[in-house]
């Protein structure tokens, strides 16, 4: 097969299906997963499980949207409507929610401060795509610019 932007629109929304069910098996895994790791760690952070889950939980609100406006993006590309503003719309909230799960994990070192590395992830996360919505932003003013230039 040849690689072209098909065969990376394909790639990328198979990414977003296996990251969706990965998502899926830690989301309904979570109190077992918590517990696991709360004993594998022998550190004395048996009492924070519970906040371990909520952690994960809370972010799930935000990455499950993430992950579904992924996939309309690359929906959309898939038709070749990529300057239009629905994506700018997209990418924006995306960015947003990447913004809110690191405020989650930024809440989280009180209690874990190894989610501080998280949550600048995830912030770093949400500028490059704050940056690449404002590019595209840019695009399709542009493009609207054209359309209406005679």
């Amino acid at each position: 097969m040849k690689w072209n932007g098909k065969a990376s629109i394909a790639f990328s929304k198979l990414c977003v299906i296996l990251f969706t069910i990965a998502a899926l098996i830690i989301l309904f895994t979570a109190p077992w997963l918590t517990n696991w790791f709360v004993h594998f760690s022998r550190a004395n952070i048996v009492y924070v499980q519970k906040y371990f889950m909520a952690t994960i939980y809370s972010a799930a609100v935000f990455i499950f949207p993430i992950l579904w406006l992924l996939w309309q993006l690359l929906v959309q590309i898939g038709k070749d409507n990529v300057f239009v503003p629905q994506n700018v719309q997209r990418l924006r909230r995306i960015s947003w929610c990447c913004f809110a799960v690191a405020i989650i994990c930024l809440v989280s070192t009180g209690y874990y401060f190894p989610y501080f590395i998280l949550a600048a992830m995830a912030a770093f996360m949400a500028l490059i795509v704050r940056v690449v919505k404002n590019i595209m932003q840019q695009a399709v003013e542009l493009k609207d610019e054209n359309d209406y230039t005679i």
